[in-house]
């Protein structure tokens, strides 16, 4: 497979962090999302010894944080201070940890200030973002559902980077060429999993089993040019009837690498790309 398989630890909220990682390297992923809650493994109330806990079983298993996934809602209305300063802290935190990025939220509320609210926090932070080394990275989710969404209330600020939850954006009606044209260099990181029903985005299904155009969303990341990490993000804490993880990510790569352009059935012709 071209791309680098990652995943995240939302899909085994009860898990150590040491089994987790061991669960991503016996699968082969290179990759892994830190999901950020205080009662999870990952938090800002973490320790600096505990910090380094995480950094060092991350390096020993040769793995990349590709972020801390916060649940900082930049859009929200409220005190802009308190979300400023949560999202400082998770900057911190993926700092501390080695972490690529910090994932947030859209969170708004339809009410026409959403995407100024985020520019003005956003804005506040990136000189801490740069020093630290660490992207701002905003998912298509919520209230921004889609690619085009995003990239409208990023477009003053080009240094926020972008991951495309690509369940989201197929319930939304966006084509992933459109998706993937509309985050263009933004794009950081793709975040994948399976469904049956593309108006609710539910049930979840195992990859494969699902009704998702992978084969699109695949099609049209490789006419970009995106060389980044496909994320499994595994919901199993809202969808608890769903297979543990270490068979979801056994039916990963096979579905992704079966849909893969010039790969089996999902041999991918111009007419159908960005299809949906």
């Amino acid at each position: 497979m071209r791309w680098p398989l990652a995943v995240s630890s939302l899909g085994m909220p009860e898990a150590g962090l040491p089994t987790f990682l061991d669960l991503a390297v016996r699968h082969a992923c290179t990759g892994v999302e830190l999901r950020a809650a205080p009662d999870q493994p990952v938090h800002v109330g973490l320790s600096p010894a505990g910090r380094v806990s995480v950094a060092a079983a991350l390096r020993e298993r040769g793995l990349t944080a590709l972020d801390v996934s916060s649940y900082v809602r930049v859009c929200a209305p409220g005190d802009d201070a308190a979300v400023v300063d949560e999202l400082r802290a998770h900057l911190r935190l993926a700092a501390d940890v080695g972490a690529l990025g910090v994932r947030v939220f859209p969170g708004g509320v339809g009410d026409g200030d959403d995407d100024e609210r985020a520019r003005q926090r956003l804005a506040l932070v990136l000189d801490e973002a740069r020093g630290l080394g660490v992207d701002v990275l905003v998912e298509t989710h919520d209230s921004h559902p889609t690619g085009t969404a995003v990239a409208r209330l990023l477009e003053p600020l080009p240094q926020v980077g972008a991951v495309w939850d690509v369940l989201h954006t197929w319930r939304a009606g966006e084509a992933p060429a459109e998706a993937v044209g509309a985050l263009g260099p933004r794009l950081r990181l793709v975040q994948v999993k399976d469904a049956t029903d593309r108006t609710t985005g539910a049930p979840l299904t195992l990859p494969g089993e699902g009704a998702l155009p992978v084969a699109d969303v695949l099609a049209a990341l490789a006419g970009a040019g995106y060389a980044g990490w496909l994320s499994l993000e595994w919901e199993r804490p809202w969808s608890p009837d769903l297979p543990d993880l270490d068979t979801a990510l056994a039916a990963t790569r096979p579905w992704l690498e079966a849909a893969e352009p010039g790969v089996g059935s999902g041999d991918a012709r111009p007419d159908r790309r960005g299809t949906a």
